[in-house]
């Protein structure tokens, strides 16, 4: 039988992840999504608050995945250890509060969600994330396995999918918000796309308000990111998957605005 499974990128400030609230359940319903993977780590600028996570749970997400900035709201440690759809990146120090894997029973069906994050130019320090999937496949079973790699280098994505082929059912790329065009299903079976996008103002840099990012560049001092108002948009990809072999048939980009 085939399920869809939707991906979120990167939810950017309130205004993101207002658009999110508003249009998340509506595209659900209309493209008949079975699990929902929302990137939540922007919706603070740097980080997200308790509420802000929760806001995404009730918007229609089934897992939040973070990244680089997970602790940038240091309150959301103590919901890092107390909510299993709340997951950061695996590799992260062990000492670092909450986890990276989990698995999500949904009427009968089993999805593991990991949540990786890149070293190329990103967090060097952090577990090598090729050895950490290995590690965490081999914990417990699951009919599909969806990879959130939030990753700066899209050769270190690109990489991570082909080591990962036909061993998961998805992988997808989060953190640099521009959406990739070269969504695709891996020679023996893995859904890919190096990057969904993100989920926030369409008139930005990334998310922040243009004029900001510019002087930045001419070596100003910007001060505190700030994001614009106006129309916002909402990007990611589904995954067909086939619980008979627990691959992916068809990959789809999504751009909602």
């Amino acid at each position: 039988m085939l399920y869809s499974v939707l991906a979120v990128g990167d939810v950017v400030g309130e205004a993101g992840l207002a658009h999110l609230e508003r249009h998340l359940r509506p595209l659900q319903k209309l493209k008949n999504i079975s699990f929902t993977v929302v990137n939540g780590e922007n919706i603070s600028g740097v980080g997200l608050t308790c509420k802000q996570a929760w806001r995404v749970y009730d918007a229609g997400a089934d897992a939040v995945t973070l990244g680089n900035h997970t602790f940038g709201k240091m309150e959301i440690g103590r919901m890092l250890d107390e909510t299993p759809w709340l997951l950061r990146p695996a590799n992260l120090s062990g000492r670092m509060p909450g986890h990276g894997c989990e698995i999500f029973d949904l009427n009968g069906l089993r999805f593991r969600v990991v949540n990786l994050i890149g070293r190329c130019t990103l967090q060097w320090n952090a577990e090598n994330p090729f050895t950490m999937a290995d590690r965490l496949l081999k914990q417990g079973t699951a009919d599909f396995t969806l990879v959130d790699f939030h990753a700066e280098a899209t050769s270190e994505k690109l990489a991570l999918g082909y080591y990962l082929d036909g061993r998961v059912s998805a992988l997808w790329g989060t953190h640099t918000h521009v959406p990739t065009a070269d969504e695709r299903v891996y020679p023996k079976g893995t859904g890919y796309i190096t990057d969904l996008g993100m989920t926030g103002p369409i008139e930005s840099v990334l998310g922040v308000e243009p004029a900001q990012s510019v002087e930045s560049f001419l070596g100003g001092l910007p001060g505190r990111y700030r994001n614009p108002e106006g129309p916002c948009k909402l990007q990611g990809a589904i995954f067909t998957l086939d619980s008979a072999t627990g691959l992916c048939t068809a990959v789809e980009r999504v751009d909602i605005r």
